[in-house]
């Protein structure tokens, strides 16, 4: 696997590299910057590919969502019902909504067409660090400060199960494409995978040695990648828990990882406030 970095987007400036690294574990890695956009006023704390790779949404401490045009950056829609920092979007499997976990305690569910908040899901007690759809639309996976996983009916808003053996709190869930597992990045560094049938702890990935604040699958389910506060992604081989690329280039902590969904990009949005773009090759 190869691994190029296309495009950078920046909030504040374009900063251009040129060569500043290549890593190796089954192959080299190059890297370079082609892009710049602005948008936010504030730390962007989550990024996110629609499924058919057209959108992009983000979230910011600014308490606002933005949609935007993936391929030529322009801001299509601005999203403002929050009451305090966006920690999380996600895009529902077909595409027609999006959901956002918020420091205002709570996820909401949006119409991606028309920009409207369509449904408010409370029960967290403390701040909503990380939303995920399942990949059949039907359940999404909420991760909070308050130490717990929350599993919500996605159409009727009703929480169906907590899972509650974190000992530190939970920065962020994703499902595996096949909707068996859930990954989870938690404060202490380390990344849990889950069997979501069973409850069951299949792996605990300890690398990071900062808090672990988003994970994302790659779409084949080979690969998870995380972002943490120490500045750097983990490429994770997911059957046998071996680190297979630690990406750097952030200079400050990494907030968000999403894999694109044809599995050619890997974008990280970033304290620096900026949002990268990785290439697989």
């Amino acid at each position: 696997m190869k691994l190029k970095k296309i495009l950078s987007l920046t909030a504040v400036f374009a900063t251009l590299f040129a060569n500043f690294g290549t890593f190796s574990a089954q192959a080299q890695t190059t890297f370079e910057y082609l892009k710049t956009l602005a948008g936010h006023n504030g730390i962007v704390l989550s990024v996110c590919y629609s499924p058919d790779g057209k959108y992009l949404a983000s979230g910011s401490n600014d308490e606002t969502i933005i949609i935007r045009d993936a391929k030529g950056g322009a801001r299509l829609k601005t999203l403002k019902e929050h009451s305090d920092h966006v920690r999380s979007v996600c895009w529902s499997p077909d595409g027609k909504y999006l959901a956002s976990g918020s420091a205002d305690k709570t996820v909401k569910i949006w119409d991606a067409k028309s920009g409207e908040c369509i449904r408010t899901l409370k029960g967290h007690s403390d701040i909503v660090n990380s939303v995920c759809w399942s990949p059949d639309g039907k359940y999404l996976a909420s991760g909070s400060h308050d130490k717990t996983v929350k599993i919500w009916n996605a159409k009727s808003g009703e929480c169906m199960r907590t899972l509650e053996r974190h000992s530190v709190y939970v920065n962020s869930v994703c499902w595996s494409p096949d909707g068996r597992n859930l990954a989870v990045g938690s404060g202490n560094g380390n990344v849990i995978i889950w069997d979501v049938k069973s409850g069951q702890i299949l792996k605990n990935l300890e690398e990071h040695y900062m808090p672990v604040f988003s994970v994302s699958w790659s779409p084949d389910g080979r690969n998870l990648a995380s972002g943490s506060m120490d500045n750097t992604i983990i490429i994770w081989d997911t059957k046998s828990g071996q680190i297979l690329k630690t990406l750097e280039g952030h200079s400050f902590e990494i907030w968000s990882v999403s894999w694109s969904p044809d599995g050619k990009y890997l974008a990280s949005g970033s304290g620096d406030k900026t949002i990268k773009i990785w290439g697989v090759k």
